[in-house]
């Protein structure tokens, strides 16, 4: 039989040995890399470009539905009278202002033969008779004019969606600021002699009638006329 000594020490060493190998788990444990937390996924942010512009409701005023802040859209279609521009909720549209028609800017010849040469003749007797090559050139300096002013700054749209020649131009107004004032464009280009009082006119949206409007352009050109402006002064 085995002394008390002797069963002891076993025992002793096989206490050292299990401390031993606790004592390197937890070491090991401690040193090993941590893994990150996981994050929460966050969904991706499509590129402005993708963004789909939400049509808002128009407010309006005198029968014409309106859009404030509008800008002018560099279009090869472009002219004096006609534009496109975006309004505020991103859609665009190509507009034609009430009342005026500023000449052709170039003789053009389209697909099967037909021109606009009747066209600038037609504008050239009813701007006092000059030729359809100087009626072209202020048609050229209106819509340099024109499409310079909207260039410059946002403007004011009011419409009311009726498409004249059923092309997807529609007639508008637009109210835009000229030395310091809100101005309508119609009569800015009456005033420099760019234009003819020619096309389809309305009551404005601030509810002067179409009558009033039409005596008042017309006042505005003879003032135009007697200044030697624009085409009145060729």
């Amino acid at each position: 039989m085995k002394s008390g000594k002797g069963r002891v020490l076993p025992l002793l060493l096989v206490v050292v040995a299990v401390s031993l190998w606790v004592y390197d788990q937890k070491h090991a444990a401690g040193n090993a890399p941590k893994s990150p937390l996981p994050r929460a996924e966050k969904s991706p942010t499509p590129p402005a470009s993708r963004k789909q512009p939400t049509a808002k409701k128009a407010e309006t005023t005198g029968g014409y539905e309106f859009y404030h802040g509008c800008t002018l859209v560099p279009a090869r279609g472009n002219d004096g009278d006609s534009f496109k521009v975006k309004l505020p909720d991103g859609r665009t549209s190509e507009l034609r202002l009430y009342f005026v028609d500023t000449p052709e800017s170039a003789f053009k010849t389209y697909g099967g033969g037909e021109t606009n040469h009747a066209r600038i003749a037609d504008q050239a007797a009813d701007l006092g008779g000059v030729t359809p090559k100087q009626a072209v050139e202020i048609g050229q300096k209106a819509k340099q004019f024109t499409l310079a002013l909207l260039a410059s700054a946002s403007f004011d749209i009011f419409t009311r969606w009726d498409s004249p020649f059923n092309d997807q131009r529609y007639h508008a107004f637009v109210r835009i600021n000229s030395g310091g004032k809100d101005r309508w464009l119609h009569e800015i280009l009456v005033e420099k002699g760019f234009v003819r009082i020619h096309t389809k006119g309305a009551a404005l949206p601030d509810g002067t009638s179409y009558p009033t409007q039409k005596a008042h352009l017309k006042q505005l050109e003879s003032t135009a006329k007697k200044a030697g402006v624009g085409v009145w002064g060729l």
